[in-house]
C-alpha cells in the first residue's frame, strides 16, 4: 500500500495529489476506493522520467481505477487547493460529471489540459493548474534574469569596437 503524506481519509470530491518525482499527478476521489483521472499514455504508477513523455502526446484518457491502482508506492495527499479561492460545485455534480468523462478521449495539454487542469474543472468549474503556474513564473524569472544581465552587460561592457577604434585613433 502507498504512504500517504497525511492521514485525511479521501471523501468523495476530493482531490488526491500524487507525488511522482519531478511532477504531481492529479485524480479526483469518487468513492469506494476509486478515483477519475485524466491519464496520457504514459502515466501509471511508478512512470517516473517515462511520464515525462505525457509532454509530447495530445490526447489522454480518462479513467475510473482503484486510487492504489494509479498511486502505486508513490506518496500522495488528499488536496483540494483551491478551496479557499473557489465555492465547491455539489459533490453530486461533481461525481456525475466526472462519471461522464470515464473512458471518453481528450485533448490533452501540459501547459492547458492536463490532469490537474482535468479535476480542478470538476471540482470547481475552473481549470487551473498550480505545476502550470510556477513552471511559467520560473521561467518569466529565468527569462528576466536574462534580460538583466544583457542589459547590464550592454551598460556596463566596454563600449563598441567602433567606440575602442577610435580611441586607438588619438592616441
Amino acid at each position: 500500500m502507498a504512504p500517504t503524506l497525511y492521514d485525511k481519509k479521501p471523501e468523495p470530491g476530493d482531490l488526491i495529489e500524487i507525488f511522482r518525482g519531478k511532477y504531481q499527478h492529479w485524480a479526483l476521489y469518487v468513492g469506494d476506493g476509486f478515483v477519475v483521472h485524466l491519464a496520457p499514455p504514459s502515466e501509471g504508477p511508478g512512470a517516473g522520467a517515462n511520464s515525462m513523455m505525457s509532454v509530447l502526446s495530445d490526447k489522454a484518457k480518462v479513467k475510473k481505477e482503484e486510487i492504489w491502482d494509479v498511486v502505486g508506492h508513490d506518496q500522495w495527499c488528499v488536496n483540494n487547493l483551491l478551496d479557499e479561492k473557489y465555492q465547491v460545485r455539489p459533490i453530486r455534480e461533481i461525481l456525475r460529471e466526472a462519471q461522464a468523462y470515464v473512458d471518453q478521449e481528450m485533448p490533452y495539454c501540459v501547459f492547458r489540459g492536463n490532469c490537474e487542469h482535468f479535476v480542478t474543472e470538476l471540482r470547481y468549474g475552473k481549470a487551473e493548474s498550480r505545476q502550470v503556474r510556477q513552471a511559467v513564473g520560473m521561467a518569466t524569472m529565468v527569462g528576466l534574469g536574462f534580460l538583466a544581465v544583457a542589459g547590464i552587460a550592454a551598460i556596463f561592457g566596454g563600449g563598441s569596437k567602433k567606440k575602442n577604434e577610435e580611441e586607438e585613433e588619438y592616441k
